[in-house]
């Protein structure tokens, strides 16, 4: 299947998106001068924005690509969950699945860029585990919207509601229910997403579960296999790795390595909830896995272009593969 037949598919396909919901907060300004009272510099802040981010930006990126994201998580009884609502509302993704819960503040980051620079980056959060009750209330949740989709990404930011125990409910209930799912890992215990369809760790990430340096192609060609080995036989494999493409790994076939599509790189901020996204509406709507990872490079290619946490839209897409033509 071609690029362009996945994309015309793209329209209204509907796509659950679950993990650790986030506010991207953006101070913009200018350097023109070192504070006296430390070695630091004096950002002249100009204006201020934010965005969905983590795994609010996966269900954005979807929407922005023409799918019909359904977002899933939790968010704290807070202005910074508000404002994630807000922003969501906007982009048209259903945030019916979304918990509030008011004993933790939803999870912050605030970068400050100066000269299309980050400068610094300020995090508000609390660590460890969202509690079992509010994860019971969101595996209902999903379980009510799972009828009504075509697909799933799990988006784990390791801020605490993709445990062992519930990224496994979730992906037994997505196989029960016939639904792709993709997942954005997070820490070393990949055990806990045996069954996903898709696992797509970085090169780093890889290289930290297997606990080795991966620094050539062998390195990243035996990893990969070792990861299917741990995984099991229903999950496939894809290493991205930056600069260098994607590797893409799955049981009795050779390893396909995609080369990388980008030109310039701005900010590499939010790329990896794209491919995410991607891989996960091309899954929904047919397509194999090596068309998927084609059109997420691509994808790819068009964010880290991008200040900020962006999203790729679908002219964008469709503009881009046209040059590529596979």
């Amino acid at each position: 299947m071609t690029g362009n037949d996945l994309l015309s598919r793209f329209r209204g396909c509907r796509v659950l998106v679950v993990g650790d919901l986030m506010l991207d907060e953006f101070v913009w300004g200018q350097v023109n001068r070192i504070s006296p009272e430390a070695p630091v510099p004096v950002v002249e802040v100009t204006r201020r924005s934010s965005t969905p981010g983590g795994a609010a930006n996966t269900a954005a990126n979807i929407g922005s690509l023409g799918g019909e994201p359904v977002l899933a998580g939790v968010i704290g009884d807070d202005a910074g969950g508000t404002r994630v609502c807000e922003l969501l509302r906007d982009l048209g993704v259903e945030t019916a699945p979304v918990v509030r819960d008011p004993g933790r503040p939803t999870t912050t980051k605030t970068r400050v860029i100066a000269h299309s620079q980050q400068v610094v980056r300020i995090d508000h959060e609390a660590p460890g585990p969202v509690a079992a009750a509010v994860r019971a209330e969101l595996l209902d949740r999903i379980a009510a919207a799972l009828p009504a989709v075509r697909g799933c990404v799990v988006s784990d930011y390791g801020k605490g509601v993709v445990t062992p125990d519930f990224v496994g409910q979730l992906i037994a209930r997505a196989r029960a229910a016939g639904v792709p799912i993709v997942v954005d890992p997070k820490g070393t215990d990949y055990v806990k997403y045996r069954g996903a369809t898709l696992v797509k760790p970085n090169q780093l990430e890889a290289g930290k579960v297997l606990n080795r340096d991966l620094r050539t192609d062998p390195d990243v060609d035996t990893a990969g296999t070792d990861l299917l080995e741990l995984l099991g036989p229903d999950t496939s494999v894809l290493v991205t790795r930056g600069a260098h493409g994607m590797s893409l790994f799955e049981h009795a076939r050779q390893p396909v390595h995609i080369p990388a599509q980008a030109r310039e790189v701005y900010d590499v901020t939010g790329a990896g909830d794209t491919v995410a996204g991607t891989l996960a509406l091309s899954l929904a709507v047919g397509g194999d896995l090596e068309a998927a990872c084609r059109l997420a490079s691509l994808a790819a290619a068009i964010v880290v272009g991008k200040v900020g946490t962006a999203t790729c839209s679908f002219e964008e897409l469709k503009a881009a593969q046209q040059v590529v033509k596979w």
